[in-house]
């Protein structure tokens, strides 16, 4: 059988690391996280996006104006659900949404960057009206005076990077690789050096691509060797990597032993309250037993609730985890409202950030 081993090497042969340590994968003893999970706070985190092209590549037969006024927050987020050539985003619903995050007690802002920023390193996946370099400096410099700690995300799932717009067509391969790792390089340093940067990878299955016009799914040791190399990427930039976590509903036994413990989990379930393994059928069983067998094998975590379903999952998710995991492992929470941030989804925004307030405040009257 291959281990991490002939992964990293395969990797190295195509040009996807240069100098991965093999130290850094180990499932020994895992070795210190590059950076040591402050004492003082819980993360409490809220997912935004810049970028929205994340979930198709078929701008065709949906293609609107960018000016256009969608009535409902759900008939924008269908719209949207295809790839766009210019910047789906709002600044004035961005700073309403920040000023409520700190009102409610929020003190982390994961953003979704994808093509929303002309990167220096590769302008040409820009759509327009992407924020220059610069300009997303001094909008991080404003999160931090606000007490908002800015973490990047750049999604390198095959399910969901047509945000890198020619190159996602290129996976794997050694032109791929050098522009992942330049996009990563120039992030971190736009970010001055985050405590994390989340890689995304999550639904890289075929069930994901149906409707896509270019599907391309990376499975088994190449899988793995193409998030050693994230790993590396971000790792060696004293940067701790972050993924969503559902890899492990369909392939636990490789997950357990091959996930780096350096790597910081979310798993997420979103559709219910209970998380009594007992009271639920599959998928939902599955996907909330992994929240426990990640605490069974010592990973650490953010487990992640939205209100795309349901108004009660994120207090939910807050009022039961503590009980099952860790406080050593259970690094924070995130809420995920999945909604671009136009006007027309302000409201969920709004009630995902109140949302996460109330169990912010539940979880401070029960464990503080």
């Amino acid at each position: 059988m291959t281990n991490r081993r002939d992964f990293i090497k395969k990797a190295i042969t195509a040009g996807a690391a240069c100098s991965l340590p093999y130290a850094l994968f180990s499932q020994e003893s895992p070795a210190q996280t590059p950076q040591e999970k402050p004492a003082k706070d819980m993360i409490w985190a809220n997912l935004l996006h810049l970028s929205y092209n994340m979930w198709n590549d078929n701008i065709a037969e949906e293609y609107r104006d960018p000016d256009l006024v969608c009535t409902t927050c759900e008939e924008t987020r269908m719209w949207v659900n295809g790839y766009r050539p210019f910047l789906t985003f709002d600044e004035g619903v961005w700073n309403t949404l920040l000023k409520d995050m700190v009102a409610v007690g929020i003190n982390m802002v994961i953003i979704d960057l994808g093509d929303a920023v002309a990167y220096e390193s590769h302008p040409e996946i820009a759509v327009k009206n992407a924020w220059p370099p610069e300009k997303l400096k001094k909008e991080l410099a404003k999160m931090k005076k606000m007490g908002l700690e800015p973490i990047p995300k750049l999604n390198f799932s095959t399910a969901h990077d047509i945000w890198l717009g020619e190159y996602s067509r290129m996976v794997s391969t050694k032109k791929y690789y050098e522009v992942c790792s330049n996009l990563i390089n120039e992030t971190i340093d736009i970010f001055d050096v985050p405590r994390f940067f989340h890689l995304g990878m999550d639904e890289e299955l075929a069930q994901h691509q149906t409707k896509w016009n270019y599907a391309v799914m990376r499975q088994n040791e190449l899988w793995w060797a193409d998030l050693y190399f994230f790993i590396s990427q971000v790792e060696r930039r004293n940067v701790r990597s972050w993924m969503w976590s559902d890899y492990g509903w369909t392939h636990p036994d490789l997950f357990y032993k091959k996930m780096p413990k350096t790597v910081l989990q979310s798993n997420w379930w979103y559709r219910g309250t209970s998380f009594n393994l007992d009271q639920l059928d599959e998928p939902d069983k599955t996907s909330v037993k992994l929240y426990y067998d990640l605490e069974k094998h010592g990973y650490d975590q953010v487990p992640t609730g939205s209100n795309h379903y349901i108004d009660e999952n994120m207090e939910a998710t807050v009022a039961h985890l503590p009980k099952i995991i860790d406080p050593s492992r259970l690094l924070g929470f995130m809420q995920s409202p999945w909604r671009p941030t136009l006007p027309t989804c302000l409201e969920e925004h709004k009630d995902a950030i109140n949302q996460l307030g109330r169990a912010i405040k539940k979880y401070n009257s029960i464990y503080q």
